[in-house]
């Protein structure tokens, strides 16, 4: 039977971790975004520096997390959807349906259950 965990820092780490993949998330779209700006909409290639760092943040970011880098990935993806999903709104001024946002929260709940199990070890 799945249980659980009842600890205040297995909960604490989730939040962490979560607040850390949206930076993630936010450092990897800007780093993608100004390169489309530059190459589909006629943007300086001077964008291609922020998007240098924005993407080198991305990374440094990514390897901050204790878990094997496998599982960092995989967990984080689940963020990543729901990130996309504001930058589509705030950004892209289109709104998500509710099933957009219902397959991120499925991804999301997916990311929560992997960051529990971190615990696990191994």
């Amino acid at each position: 039977m799945l249980k659980l965990p009842a600890s205040p820092e297995t909960w604490l780490t989730l939040g962490k971790t979560t607040g850390l993949f949206c930076a993630t998330a936010l450092a990897e779209i800007v780093g993608c975004f100004l390169p489309y700006l530059w190459l589909r909409k006629g943007g300086s290639a001077w964008l291609l520096v922020p998007a240098a760092a924005g993407l080198t943040l991305f990374v440094w970011l990514l390897s901050l997390h204790p878990a094997p880098s496998g599982r960092v990935y995989a967990a984080y993806g689940g963020v990543y959807v729901a990130s996309a999903l504001v930058w589509l709104r705030v950004v892209d001024g289109i709104k998500p349906s509710p099933l957009d946002w219902l397959g991120a929260g499925v991804a999301l709940l997916g990311m929560a259950i992997m960051v529990l199990g971190w615990r696990e070890g191994g």
